[in-house]
């Protein structure tokens, strides 16, 4: 046995089980993030949420993913078919690729890719691309406008999650996962991770990620009260649920980027306890809880104000940012805590 997982076909078989692990834990979370999202929502506004389908409401996901599937897809007359199906099965996907370089402990990964950062950022550039395939192919002005909308507020923060990332690649020398979370790992613990010399950068970065995954307060696209639901206003049963789940697996990962780029990843905040992927899980949880924190309690911007933010305040800012990392690293500051590819990495 141990002989046929050395040839091709053992190594296809464990490459396929690798991958359905992942799948399925994404898809498992998706569920519960969803739960989670509406039980923090209605916490706040001091009522229940989901309690009814299952114990505490925790099989409502799985009951509104069951109607999404069983209903009729209804297609508008005009509506060009097949880029009408093509976009949300375009969100879902590249969503879930991301994932092929994200690892959730010390070689717990898919690809260990020297570039994993920048196979990051490509993919998650060519999401706006299902944003806009929906919004055209519905043959309606509100989704197309919605998805005009989208597709400039995604690039708009891209350009800051760009800059933002690039002054931790200089830190670490290194645009491997693994290499990152190896140079926060120092024996002050908590202490010893990025989020302490990239410490503004810890904010832009979240909420950057706010806007390039349309999450309050940055949800223009999807406005219900401007853009009669935005982009995917003419979406009923599977497609708009791989939208839906499209957009909750964008969110995920962000809050998985900003564990392994500020928070050590995998690694534990205490010196002594052991590493582990439950300290990634947990991590990543806790980054979730904020973004739904902020769903609840901040209001929604108006287009001009997020435009703003991004290209007059964010992009100058993060553009600073990596020419003070850059003389940083080269003339060792701070006791070199924004070089550490002589520590780890």
């Amino acid at each position: 046995m141990a002989d046929f997982f050395n040839t091709p076909g053992g190594i296809a078989i464990i490459i396929l089980a690798q991958v359905l692990a992942v799948v399925a834990f994404v898809m498992i979370s998706l569920l519960f993030l969803v739960y989670g999202d509406r039980k923090i929502w209605a916490a706040v506004q001091m009522r229940r949420g989901p309690n009814v389908v299952g114990a505490y409401g925790l099989l409502q996901s799985v009951a509104d993913a069951l109607k999404y599937v069983v209903k009729e897809v209804v297609i508008p007359a005009g509506a060009d078919r097949t880029v009408f199906i093509l976009a949300p099965l375009t969100s879902f996907v590249l969503a879930m690729i991301a994932w092929a370089v994200i690892p959730f402990n010390d070689g717990w990964v898919l690809s260990d890719l020297n570039v994993a950062i920048l196979y990051v950022f490509a993919v998650s550039s060519l999401e706006v691309y299902g944003v806009i395939m929906g919004g055209w192919a519905s043959n309606s002005k509100y989704p197309f406008l919605g998805s005009l909308r989208s597709a400039a507020q995604m690039i708009s923060y891209e350009v800051s999650i760009g800059l933002i990332i690039i002054g931790v690649i200089i830190s670490t020398g290194s645009m491997n996962f693994g290499d990152i979370v190896g140079a926060q790992d120092g024996s002050f613990g908590f202490f010893s991770w990025y989020w302490l010399p990239h410490f503004p950068m810890v904010f832009l970065f979240f909420i950057s990620a706010l806007a390039e995954t349309n999450r309050p307060p940055f949800d223009l696209p999807e406005a219900e009260s401007e853009l009669v639901a935005g982009y995917q206003v003419e979406y009923s049963a599977t497609p708009f649920l791989l939208f839906m789940a499209g957009e909750y697996i964008a969110i995920f990962l962000m809050c998985a980027l900003t564990s392994l780029l500020f928070f050590g990843g995998w690694l534990s905040p205490i010196p002594g306890l052991p590493d582990g992927v439950l300290w990634m899980v947990a991590k990543m949880a806790f980054f979730f809880f904020l973004f739904a924190m902020v769903k609840a309690i901040t209001p929604r911007y108006r287009y001009d104000q997020l435009m703003r933010l991004g290209w007059k305040v964010f992009l100058p800012f993060s553009l600073v940012w990596v020419v003070f990392v850059a003389f940083a690293a080269r003339f060792d500051w701070f006791w070199g805590a924004f070089a550490r590819w002589s520590v780890g990495g």
